[in-house]
């Protein structure tokens, strides 16, 4: 790539509630490169944009996103969180892939919980490569769970796989990753672990390098300086000013 590529986090979550199409419009108003989201499953198998463990952030400590069946999820308040901002309700992937993939590129990141049955994370892989679609480049597929990786490999051996580090991985856990699953279109590390080395070895197995989540000053300089391919940011604004700087 010419030039590393700026994606807002979970839409520009510092002007609007985080995974809501004001957070993605928001976003849209700046020349960003991308978008990075997170997909979920409601209790009835509906592919559902959401971060959190629980819905905390909505008034329901405790409660999970599948604990409710879309229609209901549709009805609550998932801007709740942020001051004056208009109730939106849950966003679907496919609302989501049909609204945004023909403006932006997309990184939809699956996530995995441990209370979850197997036919469960199997089934919201299964729903996230569908909707995407044959994007190619233009739709990225990432999780921390090296397992819906392989799974979605399998099942979709072309499509472009990224595996989310966590902050205590090395190089040396990026190296056995890619050793042991070569199929793998690159790693997105957190930016703490972010070096030559861990930039280094990618380079040389010719990977993509994403880092999440820069937003400090020194942290987008660190990621632009080091030559990343994409860099997730809460304040995509400034990343871009940067960069183009």
């Amino acid at each position: 790539m010419s030039k590393t590529l700026i994606y807002a986090h979970r839409g520009a979550n510092r002007e609007a509630a985080e995974n809501t199409h004001t957070a993605f419009d928001r976003a849209l108003l700046y020349p960003i490169d991308g978008i990075e989201t997170d997909v979920q499953l409601s209790r009835d198998e509906v592919a559902v944009l959401w971060h959190d463990r629980d819905l905390k952030k909505l008034g329901l400590p405790g409660k999970r996103i599948d604990e409710y069946d879309y229609q209901q999820l549709q009805e609550m308040n998932f801007a709740a969180h942020f001051p004056d901002a208009k109730p939106e309700g849950v966003m679907s992937l496919q609302a989501f892939v049909d609204a945004y993939l023909a403006r932006c590129r997309l990184l939809l990141e699956i996530k995995n919980r441990s209370w979850e049955e197997a036919a469960r994370q199997t089934l919201k892989v299964r729903q996230t490569l569908v909707l995407a679609g044959d994007a190619g480049d233009g739709v990225l597929v990432s999780s921390f769970n090296m397992y819906s990786l392989v799974y979605a490999h399998g099942i979709a051996p072309d499509f472009p796989l990224v595996l989310n580090l966590e902050p205590e991985h090395t190089v040396n856990d990026a190296r056995r990753a890619l050793d042991e699953h070569p199929f793998l279109h690159g790693l997105c590390v957190e930016i703490s672990t972010l070096d030559v080395d861990m930039v280094g070895l990618l380079r040389e197995r010719g990977k993509s390098v994403a880092v999440y989540t820069c937003n400090t000053e020194a942290e987008i300089e660190r990621a632009l300086v080091l030559g990343v391919d994409i860099l997730i940011s809460d304040v995509p604004r400034k990343a871009l000013r940067m960069r183009d700087k």
